[in-house]
């Protein structure tokens, strides 16, 4: 609220028919109930602020509209924190900011009466930054879990304001398990979290997907369409090839193992750690056993068939059908 000194400035201001306006940064206010400079009396403001609510990303431009329209008051002003007031004598008075850097700005539109009282009314400004990154990770959990095993999920969420805005919410695959908000209520500068959900493993955990979001939820004065940050997807390794597997001599080897996080990979043949082969021939053909270690662990077997080059067994009739002619050309001559 304008302080007595300010009030007596601009009443002299508004003697000698005089006008100061300096610069602000943009803010909006909501009318509320007040109360004259000199008194507890409650009444209620005949300030009227439009929008009566300003959602803005830091770093974007602001702009609100103070107006009166009672008589008996000769002027109104924008008054904000580590500023000099703002004051006009007409009825209404914009205050506008081209780029808003300040995350705790609380500015106040004032009203002086011609009786010496005044009333005030407070911007509600909302400043939100989405966040930088969205990501999510296991806790506590075995690699190899069993049926009703209790583990933690942990979403995080980085540099976002305001965090009492923040909505996550948990999948397993296309299933949402939770939402959740923050519990961080009075923090309005961008922070860090971390959000967590227990849940018990079931048969289907080593073949699903885990993931999550995170969005401003901003109330209707607020964008109403504010992209969604998912995280990257966790799940436990997955093979790219078929079980029984048929390659052609001499063609690349098309199995991988895939995971998030990246799995740890070893492959036997006959009991003994092997090197998987790069180009197949002959002597590749048999069966691998595969032992990947990645958010769950999973072993694999693989049963690879080697089959003849392409014009392998044609090339072979056909030097063999040349030189029977050639057999019977010798003989005939």
């Amino acid at each position: 609220m304008a302080s007595p000194g300010w009030a007596v400035a601009l009443m002299l201001f508004q003697l000698f028919h005089s006008e100061f306006a300096l610069p602000f940064p943009n803010v909006s206010l909501v009318a509320s109930p007040i109360t004259p400079g000199e008194s507890t009396q409650s009444v209620l403001c005949p300030l009227k602020i439009s929008p009566s609510t300003v959602v803005v990303r830091f770093g974007d431009p602001v702009k609100a509209n103070c107006s009166i329209q009672r008589m008996g008051y000769f002027g109104i002003g924008w008054e904000v924190p580590l500023n000099r007031p703002n004051f006009t004598s007409q009825g209404f008075l914009i205050w506008s900011v081209e780029k808003m850097t300040d995350w705790t700005i609380k500015p106040v539109c004032f009203a002086l009466s011609e009786q010496g009282g005044q009333c005030y009314s407070k911007l509600t400004l909302i400043v939100y930054k989405p966040p930088d990154r969205v990501s999510i990770t296991f806790l506590n959990h075995s690699e190899s879990p069993f049926e009703g095993d209790r583990y933690t999920l942990q979403c995080h969420v980085t540099e976002v304001a305001p965090a009492e805005n923040v909505l996550v919410t948990f999948y397993r695959g296309e299933e949402m398990l939770a939402q959740m908000h923050s519990n961080t209520s009075s923090e309005k500068k961008p922070v860090t979290q971390s959000f967590t959900l227990n849940i018990v493993s079931s048969k289907e955990d080593t073949e699903a997907q885990y993931w999550c979001e995170a969005k401003l939820e901003l109330g209707p004065e607020g964008p109403q369409h504010l992209p969604v940050m998912a995280s990257q997807r966790l799940f436990a390794p997955q093979l790219s090839c078929p079980v029984k597997l048929k390659v052609t001599e001499g063609e690349r080897f098309p199995c991988e193992v895939t995971g998030n996080p990246q799995p740890s990979v070893t492959w036997f043949r006959n009991g003994q750690i092997v090197a998987p082969p790069s180009h197949l021939n002959k002597k590749d053909a048999g069966n691998y056993t595969i032992q990947a270690k990645g958010l769950f662990s999973k072993n694999f077997t693989v049963e690879v068939k080697i089959l003849p080059a392409r014009g392998t067994a044609n090339s072979c009739c056909g030097h063999f059908l040349l030189l029977v002619l050639l057999s019977q050309m010798i003989t005939h001559v």
